[in-house]
């Protein structure tokens, strides 16, 4: 087997880093407040109800975190502008020519494993690949919706104004809060599914191409072959 020589290469800046990670905790969060919110414990006890806060407390975490993703999604998306072409919010419509051919090898060899014949430089992606950003796409208009049903839910009990700029969702469910909660619980799942299958995909990444996939995310740094940094310069 030849021999690479692999070039550190820095690909994810520190505010995405830092968008990742804050991210991933916010909807940790706001899953586990929200398993507790959807079907609440009986907890037994001898004090009055008035003294009891705790499911209120859960809500108000649930909230917070609420509010740190929404931020993230706002720096993440002025990020997209001003951070390098790896954060570059072209990345993240892979329906050209390039775009669909790398889908095409993704799914035909990195997920379904399949032997490649012809070992091309070009379809090793030095940040994500394309069907990563194309399913980052699609939780980005999943995260909106489930956004939009969340403060939809809180505006007629909200103090604040922007819980209540979500007041119109309402209406386009027929007032119908229940199919508002169901919606927003489906889309739930879909994250944690999400949450699954990447870093499931992840790992299996960093122990197939062993070129830091996960510490990237951490030190910013892929380790890249020489050959394809000199293709990713031509382009």
């Amino acid at each position: 087997m030849a021999t690479k020589n692999f070039k550190r290469v820095y690909v994810w800046e520190l505010p995405v880093r830092i968008f990742h990670w804050l991210n991933a905790l916010a909807i940790t969060v706001l899953i586990v407040t929200g398993f507790i919110i959807s079907n609440p414990p009986a907890i037994m006890s001898k004090l009055e109800a008035s003294q009891q806060f705790w499911f209120g407390y859960v809500r108000k975490i649930h909230f917070i975190a609420a509010y740190i993703m929404v931020a993230v999604m706002i720096l993440r998306i002025y990020w997209a502008f001003v951070g390098n072409k790896f954060a570059n919010w072209r990345t993240f419509f892979p329906f050209n020519k390039k775009g669909m051919k790398n889908i095409w090898h993704v799914l035909k060899y990195d997920i379904f494993l399949q032997n490649e014949q012809a070992h091309k430089i070009e379809s090793f992606s030095i940040g994500h690949n394309s069907v990563a950003t194309f399913s980052y796409l699609v939780m980005f208009v999943l995260a909106l919706l489930m956004m939009a049903t969340g403060f939809a839910m809180y505006a007629p009990t909200a103090s604040w104004f922007f819980p209540k700029m979500f007041a119109w969702v309402t209406p386009l469910f027929n007032d119908n809060e229940i199919l508002i909660r169901k919606v927003h619980h489906i889309i739930m799942w879909m994250f944690i599914l999400f949450m699954a299958v990447h870093i499931y995909l992840v790992l299996f990444h960093d122990w197939l191409e062993g070129r830091g996939e996960t510490s990237a995310m951490i030190s910013g740094q892929k380790f890249v072959s020489s050959e394809r940094v000199q293709e990713e310069t031509k382009q």
